[in-house]
């Protein structure tokens, strides 16, 4: 792409470049470049969150004296630190504590995604991988984000390494997104067949993340403070990196090192809620009735010590810094973005029109009923930290282009049998959206990404999209309404123009949710 801006550049500055600029060939020329910024806002917005320095931020080891800081806290290391881990990011995070802690860990078990190794040494990353001669042992599964043989004896083996430990030891948990799926052991005789397919009826029926793990927890033998319990009387540092809204640390991963404050009724409300109850397997009715009555009541965790390492919000500040740094007006939307992604991108499609109008003409403004219109959906959105008000009026004083930056985790309701993620399907929605406004004379660029490189089952991160997709897509022969019935976003990209709009970074070691971002520029 930077060998076709560089030809673009030539021309204009070519006698007959004047002519051109003026034309197709002026739009091209800023359309790549926006779409390369785009991709470069989003390289550094990953950058800010890589495993590796988030924990060297949050850890410090005194070399004379032994004393391991965990923020305000301290710990005396005498060859007494165990290690687990289990997430998206887990192996980079592992790589750097194993740097620092040195003689004074004994062992450790990670649970990665299956070839994140591969991945990491194929694109050159070694500061994610371990030392030959590492003491942590390193179990790759839940291909595609789904938990398999591999991740159960990953998580059984990591049990076992907990119920050895005693009052003298110290259990450093790694924790990331990714990690309920790299953490499954249900609770017999609850097979995991039965677990991945209740998880699967749930995810296609809507289900929010919170509702999955409340789910999860209860099946399981590690969430919802099973690990914790497991591994009491030794202390036990939890240090996460967040992938779920708010950063709740009782939700990411399921939780394993936070007392469950979810009920069996709260379990049975989802199956209610979401028309499953009547067709559960009879080892999940058991496992509920036998927690039903556990005479020992929920679990504590008072000997663990629970650190959010980074998230969402870290990550888009550090988007914002950057999109400032290249002549943006950046402003942070959201870092909570939820819900269905038809909502989302109904949202972001009139939010493009009506900031589009005060940045063309300052002053302007989109009529009544399309102002009315964005607030009702912001408000169907229900996004606790929206900034929408600060965003219009950033706007309206910007002087040159504008970046409005979000972030969060919307979902997809299953409608068809095609490929794709939250991400791609997102970005086409909201393509289609575009091309109903009329957006005057201001460039508009869409892109949405998963800061863990994979969107879905798929080799992207998500994908960008602009105002003519529509129309451009309808002259290759492909309707965007079509693909999106079938929930087929992934084929879509790859199609259209040779998939060129495509977000493609490899695993990115690292993972707290996705970033979207909406680029307004005057023409």
């Amino acid at each position: 792409m930077a060998a076709a801006l560089q030809v673009l550049r030539h021309l204009a500055r070519a006698p007959l470049g004047p002519l051109l600029w003026g034309g197709p060939l002026a739009r091209l020329a800023s359309s790549m470049a926006l779409a390369e910024q785009a991709r470069q806002l989003f390289e550094s917005t990953v950058g800010a969150v890589l495993p590796g320095p988030m924990l060297q931020r949050v850890l410090s080891l005194d070399p004379d004296s032994g004393e391991l800081k965990v923020r305000d806290r301290s710990f005396q290391l005498r060859q007494n630190v165990y290690l687990v881990g289990f997430g998206k990011a887990v192996l980079g995070m592992a790589a750097a504590a194993e740097e620092l802690l040195g003689q004074h860990l004994v062992q450790g078990v990670i649970s990665v995604p299956k070839g994140i190794r591969a991945a990491m040494e194929h694109a050159g990353k070694q500061e994610m991988l371990l030392k030959p001669h590492s003491r942590i042992q390193v179990f790759e599964g839940a291909e595609d984000n789904l938990p398999d043989r591999d991740a159960l004896r990953a998580a059984l083996a990591i049990r076992q390494l907990a119920d050895g430990l005693t009052a003298d030891d110290l259990l450093l948990v790694l924790i990331s997104g990714g990690g309920s799926a790299l953490l499954p052991a249900p609770i017999p005789p609850v097979t995991l067949e039965e677990k991945q397919t209740l998880t699967k009826l749930l995810a296609a029926r809507g289900a929010t993340i919170q509702e999955l793990n409340t789910i999860r927890k209860a099946l399981s033998q590690l969430k919802g403070g099973g690990l914790a319990q497991a591994a009491y009387p030794a202390q036990v540092v939890s240090l996460i990196l967040s992938d779920v809204v708010g950063d709740p640390v009782e939700v990411i991963a399921s939780g394993p090192t936070v007392a469950s404050i979810h009920s069996v009724q709260d379990c049975l409300h989802i199956l209610n809620r979401y028309g499953l109850r009547a067709a559960l397997p009879r080892s999940v009715k058991t496992v509920l009735a036998r927690a039903d009555s556990d005479p020992h009541g929920p679990h504590t965790c008072g000997h663990v010590l629970n650190v959010i390492l980074g998230s969402n919000a870290l990550a888009l500040a550090e988007a914002q810094k950057q999109a400032e740094a290249l002549g943006y007006r950046a402003v942070v939307l959201s870092t909570a973005i939820q819900g269905d992604v038809k909502s989302v991108a109904q949202f972001y499609g009139l939010l493009a029109r009506v900031a589009g109008a005060r940045l063309a003409l300052p002053g302007a403004r989109t009529s009544v009923e399309e102002d009315d219109r964005l607030c009702e959906l912001a408000a169907d959105l229900q996004l606790p930290d929206l900034q929408l008000k600060e965003a219009l009026e950033a706007v309206v004083g910007a002087q040159g282009p504008v970046c409005l930056l979000a972030g969060g985790e919307p979902t997809v309701q299953l409608q068809g049998s095609g490929k794709g993620g939250r991400n791609q399907e997102l970005a086409l929605r909201v393509g289609a959206e575009l091309g109903q406004w009329p957006l005057g004379t201001v460039d508009v660029l869409f892109l949405s990404g998963g800061t863990d490189g994979q969107d879905g089952p798929t080799e992207a991160a998500g994908a960008w999209v602009r105002p003519e997709l529509s129309s451009q897509a309808a002259a290759e022969g492909l309707d965007v309404a079509t693909f999106l019935a079938h929930n087929d976003s992934h084929p879509f990209f790859c199609r259209f123009q040779g998939g060129a709009h495509l977000l493609h970074t490899g695993l990115t070691g690292t993972n707290v949710m996705d970033a979207h971002f909406l680029f307004l520029q005057p023409q």
